[in-house]
């Protein structure tokens, strides 16, 4: 399906270009939401009649929008959530989780603003791509953890995706065999307390 662009799309065009797009992709998301027109002399005619006024409201969504990017990009947000030792989530990160995060410090984002293909799975410092305007794009870092003291460890450049990361590197000692034994003994005494056992043994036989 050809379109009229009525703002900057990324990896389209932009504003005013006639751009052929697969049909659900138009019927589904550009025309639903008001970024494009159907490509037919009706509205060549009404986008060319509209083009000023479509212009200038471009101009001061993408001034409000660089307002709030002098204010969010960079910013780190801290994203508490429940893991194995492993670093796997119990679930996952998704862009509506992020938009979420973000509104709670005062950022009012659209989830479809959050450019995150797959949904984050695993805890971990990771950078996301903000779109808050079509030609203004901020980055935010996720620092996601499963405490507050995690997530200040891993600011720290800490990785904590296994058990001795978590709990030290002594996590294992209990489960040593030479635990159960008492390090203090001699040799000596153990072997002749077993031969006392014995004696007694043969002599109540």
């Amino acid at each position: 399906m050809e379109i009229i662009l009525l703002e900057r799309i990324p990896r389209l065009g932009q504003m005013g270009d006639v751009v052929r797009v697969k049909d659900g992709f138009a019927r589904n998301f550009l025309l639903p939401q008001g970024k494009a027109l159907r490509a037919n002399e009706a509205n060549r005619k009404k986008f060319e009649s509209q083009r000023v006024e479509l212009e200038a409201r471009n101009l001061e969504r993408r001034t409000e929008a660089e307002g709030v990017a002098e204010k969010l990009d960079g910013k780190s947000f801290v994203v508490i959530r429940s893991a194995a030792e492993t670093g796997q989530l119990y679930g996952s990160v998704s862009p509506r989780d992020i938009a979420e995060v973000l509104a709670e410090e005062g950022f009012k984002i659209n989830r479809n603003q959050v450019d995150l293909n797959h949904p984050i799975k695993a805890i971990g410092i990771t950078n996301v791509a903000i779109a808050l305007h079509p030609e203004v794009t901020v980055t935010v870092t996720l620092n996601i953890a499963r405490s507050t003291e995690e997530a200040e460890r891993q600011a720290r450049g800490e990785t904590l995706d296994s058990a001795e990361a978590i709990y030290g590197e002594d996590v294992n000692e209990s489960a040593r065999p030479d635990a159960f034994f008492d390090p203090d003994a001699e040799p000596e005494e153990e072997e002749a307390e077993v031969k006392a056992e014995a004696q007694d043994g043969e002599e109540n036989a």
